[in-house]
This record gives C-alpha cells, structure tokens and sequence, in this order.
C-alpha cells in the first residue's frame, strides 16, 4: 500500500471517531486507546493495512511537529493569573517534584536494569518524567474534581514537557562524549550556547514578530480575529523549524515562544489559541495511530518481565513519591495527594524523546525505547480506564466532606 492509502485510511476512521466522540468519551475508551488500538489492528502486526516507519525521516518529523505544535500551545496557554492562586503547588511540583522523578527514574532504570550506564539510566527517567496534558484532559476537564486540583495538574503537565527537553538534549551531549574529540565541559557549555542558547532567542524572536504582524494587521483592518487562531500555528512551526536550521532546539523555542506570545495576547489569547489546539489534537491522534502500528508490535515482542516491573514502578512509586513528598504540609488531603500522583499519565511527549533517541547510537537504546514505549501502552490503558470512575469518586468525596483540597 502506498501513502495515499495510509491517509485515507486513518482519515476515514478519524471521521468515523468523531461520530461517535460524545458516547465514546463517556466510556473508559480515550482518544489515545482508540487510535492506538486501530494503529495496531491495521498495521503490520495485525492486517497490514498500514505501512508506517517511525524510524523514516517522515515519521520522525511529524512525531517533532506534533510535539513542537503542542509545546508551543500548552506554553501559550498557560493562564498566569489563575495559576497565581495556586502557585505554590505546581512550583513544588515542577521545582521540586520533577528533578525528584527524574531521579527516582534513573536509580530504579540502574538497579532493574543494571546494564545501562548512569547516563542511560538518566535518559530513560528524564524520558518517562514528563506527563500528557491530553492524555490527562478527561480529569483536568471533569466539573466534579475540585478546581485547585484541576489547575495544578494541568499547569504541571502543560510545562514539564517543555522543561525536560533541555535536559534529555544534555544527557546525550554526555552520553555521546565518549568521543573523546572535545572535553565534556566543552561540549556542554557549546550546548548551552547553541541548543538552548539559540532555541530561546529564536522562540522569543517569533513570538515578538509574529505578535506585532498580527496585531498591525488587525489595527489595519486587513483580517478578521476569528482568522488569525490559524496564524499561531504558523508561528509555532516558525519557530520550531528556525531554530532547527539554525543549530538550536526547535522544542526550547517552540515552548519559550510560546510562552512569550502567551504573555503578549493576553486579552484574546484563548480565541487566538483555538486553531493551535485544534491542530495539535489532529497531530496527536496520528501519532498515536503511528505509535500502534509501528512501535506497540516490536515493543510486544521484546516484552520481558524487568519491563513490566520498571514500567509499573513509573507510574506509581517513580511518578506518585515525588509528588507526595512534595505536597506535604500543604493543605491537600491524603487521597488528593494520590490522585494527582496517579493521574501523571505519560503520552506523547514521552513517545517523541523516544524518536529522538532512535537517532542516537546509544549501547542500550533499544532497551530505552522498550522500556519507554511500554510504559506509555500501559499508561494509555490504565489512565484510560481509571480517569472518569476515579475522577467521579474523588469529585464525590470532596464534596461529601464539603472541604475541597486547597492549596
């Protein structure tokens, strides 16, 4: 089968899911099982219908689009004003709760799979730290869970993505250092200069353009507001593919600019930013149909009981001891504590890191990917199934005690 028939394939069940995308949500079926589910079905490892290489420089670059789109979005989304009422939990969170999972990530990655080097064990945490807003929305949109919770769980999960990207680009620099043609000192600081250094400036720089493009527009009377929410998205893959061409990270200046445009266009920034999500779901459910019939068969195959175990212990002891410690003193009851230490569900940002790394030439990259990729499966089943029953039942606790948790 050729491209033509992949995309009218997976277009025509992207139109059948969205038929029936009101009884499906009101199911324990997400999005992203539903996709994922039809990737594997129709893929390779199944029918065959689709023929889909992660590894090809196509895949790999709508997997990098998807994520820059998203970064961009979530950044930009980011409400300041609602988060300062809340400030002190997705601070701890993401200052304190983050580096902790890395951590706990690479020691358990060492003692379950004591083959991989430090650096490995590194990467495979830093890969599985960051949560999926989408995967996430069935809680963070759910009326019945206590506001607080809601924003503080979708603040951390819009923004550690985005924060872990200069750390797995660091933890490469070193782990391919072993060259041993320029120093480790040398090759960081020329990281620090070139992938972050150039991604922010780039990112900032877009942002500010692409603002004050659109808002002389507008003052001109030359395009309507509802027309420029499409423009956004423009800027986000402006800023993710200049920095790329120019030596930088294109994710640091997806998520840095998106961050600057959030803060200029306040006033109409959820207008404005519709197009951008609306984008990034599109992207997003053909990730996961590439995730099902390119990754969840070999992931299947190379399936061994040390990845189960590791796989487990990150979503629960790696993801919900962090949080807990770091939301202790504060007025959270015990069982908030755990929910918002249950729901971190890894999903795409997880799965591009991964895409990633398959252009590295690690010793145990394939160890990484295996463990990663089925850490993401069990995440999308298990968040899948357990976010609106659990979500019903800790919405109703909160009420029948009428004490919602607080920060």
């Amino acid at each position: 089968m050729d491209v033509y028939s992949d995309i009218a394939l997976l277009a025509g069940f992207a139109v059948l899911f969205i038929a029936v995308t009101g009884p499906a949500r009101r199911s324990v079926f997400s999005d992203a099982i539903v996709f994922v589910a039809f990737g594997l079905v129709a893929g390779p490892s199944v029918l065959g219908l689709l023929d889909i290489d992660i590894e090809t420089e196509t895949g790999r670059l709508l997997a990098e689009l998807t994520l820059a789109v998203v970064l961009f979005s979530d950044a930009a989304g980011a409400d300041f004003k609602v988060l300062r009422q809340f400030i002190k939990a997705p601070v701890r969170l993401l200052g304190l709760g983050l580096p902790l999972t890395v951590i706990a990530g690479a020691l358990v990655a060492k003692l379950v799979f004591p083959e991989l080097s430090a650096v490995e064990a590194a990467i495979l945490g830093t890969i599985l730290a960051p949560t999926d807003a989408a995967l996430g929305k069935a809680v963070v949109s759910n009326p019945s869970v206590p506001a607080d919770v809601r924003q503080v769980l979708n603040v951390e999960s819009g923004l550690n993505d985005g924060i872990c990207v200069p750390l797995l680009l660091a933890f490469l620099v070193v782990a391919g250092s072993t060259t041993g043609e320029q120093s480790l000192p040398g090759l960081l600081g020329h990281f620090a200069l070139e992938e972050i250094g150039i991604g922010l400036l780039v990112g900032a720089a877009a942002a500010v353009l692409g603002y004050v493009v659109l808002k002389r527009s507008v003052d001109a009377g030359w395009v309507k507001r509802e027309q420029l929410s499409i423009s956004v998205v423009a800027i986000a893959l402006l800023a993710f593919a200049a920095a790329q061409a120019l030596g930088g990270s294109g994710f640091i200046a997806a998520f840095a600019g998106g961050m600057l445009f959030g803060a200029l266009t306040v006033p109409y920034r959820e207008h404005l930013l519709g197009a951008t999500e609306s984008m990034g779901g599109v992207l997003s459910y053909v990730t996961w149909v590439i995730f099902g019939a390119a990754i969840v068969g070999p992931v299947i195959e190379q399936f061994d009981y040390r990845t189960l175990i590791y796989a487990v212990l990150s979503l629960t002891v790696i993801r919900m001891l962090p949080v807990f410690l770091v939301l202790t003193g504060m007025k959270y009851r015990t069982d908030a504590k755990l929910f918002m230490g249950w729901f971190g569900p890894r999903g795409l940002a997880t799965v591009v890191f991964v895409v990633i790394v398959f252009g590295e030439s690690l010793p145990h990259g394939s160890t990484i990917v295996t463990v990663a990729m089925t850490t993401v499966l069990l995440s999308i089943i298990a968040h899948g199934v357990t976010a609106n029953p659990l979500a019903a039942a800790f919405g109703r606790r909160a009420k029948s005690e009428d004490q919602a948790p607080t920060a």
